[in-house]
């Protein structure tokens, strides 16, 4: 493909939280373009957000339904080739089906939709169309968690029997809901947000870390579901026990009431042999243990010889030059994009760029949510996760 491809984004306009983040991620190797987009729920707001993107007018719709009509009368060598989905969850079922069906590939904000029925729908239209989906759990971009997953595909510490994964934050420790703040205020609305908060909202990256870097499932969890904050409507913090299917236990909480931490997600993982432990606040570092010999300390680096081809394609920077959130953020995109690129050709992907989270994985995270979320109910019961 001798072009770019073209994106429209739903979400993401003025005010938005994430939608700028994607937006530098998707044009970060220059394998993408904006070109059109509905950016906001109020049409004005949409507009304008267009216009400060330096979009042409007609480009910059209204709602996103006039979007994908007026997207489809233009000729194919004008028109957007996937969407961008950066709106509140309850947001994201509809515009991602109408782009499905009217043949376009998808970038989607996790979890992916407002319940498991709506996840389990755009699954079936993903297989029935054959079009590229992508889910962005971001955290799965970064090298170093590329470079753990194939270590323990290869075996390096034998049989997996442990993981504890854990995603503190601390910035719902008050009601900030009730002062207007609209990311607070949206996060805490079961209309807006589904059954869940907090486990819906970082507990679900907890979740999709620990199955991406073991390749193993959960298959089994007991969860003690818990709203610390008084008159808070969904759940701000979850301490769950986990059951894998190689036979691994494993601990995985979250929490947005730990006061002082910021986006504190870790992960430590043992096997027979060894284990590894990664933070990702302090993403280009990991620690591997073993039992026999002294703890390695792994860096990040497009120079390290000991990393793999996989972190390798994914690493931009030399050592010691630190690669961080935007730079995962954008290896989902340039993976998508490639992905996408030769698909338009006509084209078998490069398998090493069918490396980003897909339906699959937003399915197992709504799948995630409801197993949590019945247990908690039933007072901390084992729930199987299917």
């Amino acid at each position: 493909m001798s072009r770019k491809i073209r994106m429209g984004m739903v979400g993401g306009g003025r005010g938005a939280f994430i939608g700028a983040i994607h937006r530098h991620a998707a044009g970060l190797d220059g394998q993408v373009e904006l070109v059109c987009g509905a950016f906001h729920i109020d049409p004005e707001i949409s507009v304008a957000s267009g216009k400060d993107f330096y979009l042409p007018e007609d480009r910059c719709y209204r709602t996103y339904h006039e979007m994908f009509e007026k997207e489809a009368k233009l000729p194919a060598d004008k028109r957007m080739d996937f969407v961008t989905i950066v709106t509140p969850n309850f947001v994201h079922f509809e515009p991602a089906k109408l782009a499905l069906e009217n043949g376009y590939h998808v970038v989607c904000e996790k979890p992916l939709s407002f319940s498991l029925d709506e996840a389990l729908q755009l699954e079936a239209l993903v297989k029935k169309t054959g079009l590229t989906f992508a889910v962005t759990h971001t955290y799965t971009g970064y090298p170093m968690v590329k470079q753990a997953r194939e270590m323990i595909k290869e075996g390096v510490f034998g049989k997996i029997r442990k993981v504890v994964v854990e995603y503190p934050q601390g910035w719902l420790s008050t009601p900030l809901e009730q002062s207007g703040n609209q990311q607070a205020s949206w996060r805490t609305d079961p209309k807006r947000s589904g059954k869940a908060g907090a486990v819906g909202d970082i507990g679900t990256h907890a979740e999709n870390l620990a199955e991406t870097i073991t390749g193993l499932k959960i298959t089994e969890l007991c969860a003690d579901v818990s709203r610390m904050v008084s008159g808070r409507l969904l759940d701000d913090d979850a301490n769950i026990l986990l059951r894998f299917d190689n036979g691994a236990k494993g601990v995985l909480h979250c929490s947005q009431i730990a006061a002082g931490e910021e986006n504190a997600l870790n992960i430590r993982v043992y096997g027979e042999k060894g284990g590894l432990e990664w933070h990702q606040m302090e993403p280009n570092t990991m620690l591997v243990k073993w039992l026999d010999k002294p703890t390695q300390v792994y860096r990040v680096g497009g120079d390290r010889a000991y990393m793999g081809a996989v972190a390798q394609a994914n690493t931009r920077t030399p050592a010691g030059h630190p690669e961080g959130y935007l730079e995962a953020f954008g290896n989902i995109y340039k993976n998508f994009a490639k992905t996408v690129q030769a698909r338009i050709d006509g084209k078998k992907p490069d398998p090493i760029n069918l490396d980003f989270p897909t339906v699959e994985d937003g399915v197992r995270g709504m799948k995630f949510i409801d197993a949590v979320i019945e247990s908690g109910d039933a007072g901390a019961k084992w729930v199987k996760l299917d």
